[in-house]
């Protein structure tokens, strides 16, 4: 039998990241019989796990793996960052049994796909005393409109701003960008510090004085 292995799960991935809580000791758990939102993300690793057994019945894959997944968003404006996703998904695989340890993935391909009317991901598993991976980035012959995206919410204030301009002087500063909501002097790309998500800036020498 080669070494193979191909898993679909329906739905929308989700990220471990989501679904933490902390304890009155500050670390991180993930429950899991809470009734609460938050035991969402065990419930999905134990349906990664079921659907990977289910649909692999007898395999087990113990050598170096080749790694190809496919996500299917619903919507291509609201999903988790798709790089976050794979945690998630590799550590259900390796409850099934399916695979002996998520570190035997040493290459990875994963590419985003929206489908409103399906949402799922597509995981296959190639042994490397088997198979190999090739892979060519071509100019297209028809360039098709940009995807966009925007800065992430902690960066919307500085993102676009004066601080992107050329300086102004020798000091680095820039006359009409960003201040420090401190000490009200301006603030340059390599002496500022963001808070309150984003909604304010600080200066370096600001932060130190209040540490």
């Amino acid at each position: 039998m080669r070494p193979y292995a191909k898993i679909t799960v329906a739905g929308s991935p989700i990220t471990k990241s989501n679904f933490k809580l902390m304890s009155v000791n500050g670390r991180a758990i993930l429950p899991s019989n809470s009734g609460k939102y938050h035991d969402r993300y065990a419930l999905y690793e134990e349906e990664i796990a079921y659907n990977a057994r289910v649909q692999n019945p007898g395999v087990t894959l113990s050598e170096s793996l080749i790694a190809v997944l496919k996500v299917f968003y619903k919507s291509s404006k609201r999903h988790p960052d798709t790089n976050n996703i794979t945690k998630s998904i590799f550590d259900g695989v390796e409850k099934s049994g399916l695979i002996v340890n998520d570190a035997q993935i040493r290459r990875l391909v994963i590419e985003e796909y929206y489908d409103k009317e399906n949402p799922r991901f597509e995981l296959e598993l190639f042994g490397e005393s088997v198979y190999s991976l090739s892979y060519n980035i071509e100019e297209k012959q028809e360039a098709c409109a940009p995807i966009s995206y925007e800065p992430p919410s902690n960066k919307k204030n500085l993102a676009g701003s004066p601080l992107r301009k050329p300086v102004q002087n020798s000091d680095s500063l820039i006359g009409d960008g960003p201040v420090c909501e401190i000490c009200r002097k301006p603030v340059n790309e390599k002496n500022v510090v963001t808070a309150d998500r984003g909604r304010k800036v600080i200066c370096r020498d600001c932060l130190r004085n209040l540490l």
